[in-house]
């Protein structure tokens, strides 16, 4: 086969990994004269991390996430107080095989949802079917589609590995239909032993005012929390961080126009 001809059979077979690099293997294989073997396992290799790589990206697309958050991110000097350990324990993904829950509670901008995506963000590195959703907004949308729909996106939501619900009453009160989804993913999850990570500002005692119930309040956190790590966040908020950040950078622009302004 010329080689085009083998560019074409890789083609076909979907080869693309290995059509991707296979003049630079072939060249690399010719300059050290390597055994045959040595050059068709990296020629292989190349495949299987091409593979890996599309694998990664589509994991990454299905999940919902908007951002490709790490840990590593964090600035835990700024917030010293936060549950470092635990987070990082959560970010081993053994709480998942094992069929827990996270639970992160607290004050608004102090790292919950940069922590719960960067979880997410983790288990779909290691292939596993995650789902991100920000709450009040996904549990709306659900309200307003037909039966077909909301069959459909709830199958969607109980099949993944792993379910992120972030800001989890932002907007305080959801509605009737919204209440029965998050009751019916919170029960069907735990008799599956499939994991559920919700962060949100309100403190749990409080989820059968947001609720309009307070038995389903109890039904769900009993079964969140049955299998759960609880974690609280503390501390001072990094938007208004950010924000000052950028207000004083802002200020000191200014101060150098106007000190230019005046020497001209």
């Amino acid at each position: 086969m010329t080689m085009s001809e083998i560019e074409r059979a890789l083609c076909a077979l979907r080869l693309s990994g290995i059509r991707a690099t296979l003049e630079t293997r072939i060249l690399q294989a010719q300059a050290n004269q390597e055994p045959f073997l040595d050059t068709f396992s990296l020629i292989l290799q190349d495949e299987l991390d091409r593979r890996r790589s599309r694998l990664m990206d589509r994991r990454y697309q299905q999940s919902g996430l908007d951002e490709r958050l790490t840990l590593a991110d964090l600035d835990w000097r700024f917030n010293p107080k936060l549950p470092r350990a635990a987070c990082f324990e959560l970010h081993t993904l053994k709480f998942i095989t094992e069929g827990q829950n996270g639970l992160i509670i607290g004050k608004p901008g102090t790292g919950k949802s940069h922590v719960a995506k960067a979880i997410a963000y983790q288990a779909t590195l290691q292939g596993l079917n995650v789902r991100y959703l920000e709450a009040d907004s996904a549990f709306a949308k659900y309200a307003l589609g037909n039966d077909a729909e909301q069959r459909k996106q709830l199958r969607t939501l109980l099949d993944a590995d792993l379910l992120v619900l972030d800001d989890l009453f932002l907007a305080r009160r959801i509605s009737d239909a919204a209440s029965e989804m998050l009751q019916s993913l919170v029960h069907q999850r735990y008799k599956l032993r499939r994991s559920i990570v919700v962060t949100s500002n309100r403190v749990v005692q409080d989820w059968g005012k947001y609720l309009h119930d307070n038995t389903m309040a109890t039904t769900i956190l009993d079964r969140l929390m049955h299998r759960a790590h609880l974690l609280e966040f503390e501390g001072k908020s990094y938007r208004l961080k950010e924000a000052a950040s950028r207000l004083t950078g802002l200020t000191a622009q200014e101060t150098i126009k106007t000190d230019s302004t005046k020497n001209d």
